[in-house]
């Protein structure tokens, strides 16, 4: 399959695709839970393992208790390495190479007129999604395969752990070309060694030629924790 082939999915479902996994993928609030119809009705559109993905997951949601939901998201998402939802954090770690990353998906951002708000990270899988889904589908679909082995890893992971948010995932790379020998190879070192440390610290993030209207003083990188990381 070509590299740039957008696979057996249309555009127009590619965007229910990617715009309901970022919204149910995000930390779980009642905002959420109020979206869940509709997100329902979308999925209707899409071929039936994704769409019977998002609407099995959006059954769970439903059947168990926010309060639950909350803490097994904070124990997935926040407490295992993993199962990270920042993209370049699989490649670079906690390292200074994970700053000039984070750089590149603003820039992208910016290049398709899309401004982030300086809370959220750009590369948090619901914003590329988002992203993806509303604003450039190719740009964002680039941006998910340039990270192809880190969201593989994250698959796997939560596919391993029984979670119920695996079906999430399943849906994400349905919507992607199959792994290449490379992205397997690259998949298989991750999970044998992990992300890479770095103990001097992180580069800047918010540099300003990314950022209208910023100063030139230093903004570190941050590694937001749940609940709400996000927003």
């Amino acid at each position: 399959m070509s590299r740039r082939s957008r696979g057996a999915l249309a555009p127009d479902q590619l965007t229910i695709a990617w715009q309901s996994v970022s919204l149910l993928l995000d930390y779980p609030d009642e905002t959420m839970l109020g979206r869940l119809e509709v997100v329902r009705a979308a999925s209707q559109r899409l071929p039936q393992p994704v769409g019977d993905s998002i609407r099995g997951f959006a059954d769970h949601l439903e059947a168990a208790s926010l309060p639950d939901l909350q803490a097994e998201y904070v124990e997935t998402f926040d407490n295992r390495r993993r199962c990270n939802l920042f993209l370049t954090y699989f490649a670079h770690g906690d390292t200074r190479k994970r700053g000039m990353a984070l750089l590149r998906f603003k820039q992208t951002f910016l290049d398709a007129g899309y401004e982030l708000d300086d809370a959220e990270l750009p590369d948090h899988l619901c914003v590329v999604l988002e992203f993806a889904a509303t604003v450039d589908q190719e740009a964002g679909r680039q941006l998910m395969l340039d990270h192809r082995a880190g969201l593989e890893l994250l698959r796997v992971s939560l596919v391993d752990m029984s979670s119920p948010w695996a079906p999430l995932l399943d849906a994400v790379t349905a919507t992607l070309p199959p792994l290449r020998g490379d992205e397997r190879d690259a998949v298989r070192r991750l999970a044998a060694e992990g992300p890479p440390e770095e103990e001097v610290g992180l580069a800047p993030f918010a540099a300003p030629q990314f950022s209208p209207g910023a100063t030139s003083d230093t903004t570190l990188l941050p590694m937001p924790s749940f609940p709400g990381a996000r927003r």
